[in-house]
């Protein structure tokens, strides 16, 4: 073949070859991917870490994830043990072992760095939950979901969610407006394990004081 019918080969194939490649995944795409991955759910259970920096503090924490829809959401720390942040279904309460006081304050008023998957407690749809969502490639073929949780934008600059193809939160990346930031990475993802009765309940240990949080500012 010379080099003229190369090069037609060549420009008559091109543009077979781009309509050949799959469109570009959109925000909005998927959003609704990770909505349709948990709306099908009623519960989840996954371990996670944690790390903080900023203000001059670096600390790494780790432990097991529970939810259960509606409205149900327990973090168990293994490092530090026994610390307690729980989801159930009317408050939050907050406790290390050791400390002087329980801190409660009611979920509908929850401003924590956990919060923004507090959407995972009712019927996904990120997009009302994320403003100006935006998508970007990550590694190992996933993708990064980008945007800032309404009504929490005088604190937070950012939310990055790490997700998967099909739509599960592999990780979450969050900034604040001081340029603190705070990372959440999850693992082994259980779909729909079923959780014993109490599982959700905190009794205050007796004798330490419940202290009711003031609503964010």
């Amino acid at each position: 073949m010379n080099r003229f019918s190369t090069t037609a080969l060549a420009a008559a194939l091109f543009p077979a070859f781009l309509s050949a490649q799959p469109p570009a995944l959109t925000a909005p795409a998927l959003a609704a991917r990770v909505d349709k991955h948990y709306n099908q759910l009623h519960s989840l259970k996954a371990g996670f870490t944690e790390s903080y920096d900023g203000l001059g503090i670096s600390r790494s924490e780790s432990g097991t994830l529970l939810l259960v829809k509606p409205g149900r959401m327990k973090w168990e720390y293994s490092s530090p043990t026994g610390k307690l942040f729980l989801i159930d279904g009317s408050f939050a309460w907050f406790y290390t072992p050791g400390d002087a006081q329980v801190q409660r304050q009611h979920a509908k008023q929850l401003d924590d760095m956990r919060s923004p998957l507090n959407f995972l407690l009712g019927r996904t749809r990120l997009e009302k939950e994320l403003d100006n969502l935006t998508v970007a490639p990550a590694p190992h073929g996933e993708f990064s979901l980008t945007g800032v949780p309404r009504g929490m934008e005088k604190r937070l600059s950012r939310v990055a969610l790490v997700v998967t193809a099909d739509g599960a939160i592999t990780a979450m990346e969050i900034d604040e407006t001081d340029d603190a930031v705070t990372r959440f990475t999850f693992s082994d993802e259980e779909l729909n394990p079923e959780f014993p009765p109490g599982t959700f309940r905190f009794d205050p240990p007796a004798g330490v004081p419940i202290v009711d949080m003031p609503p964010p500012v």
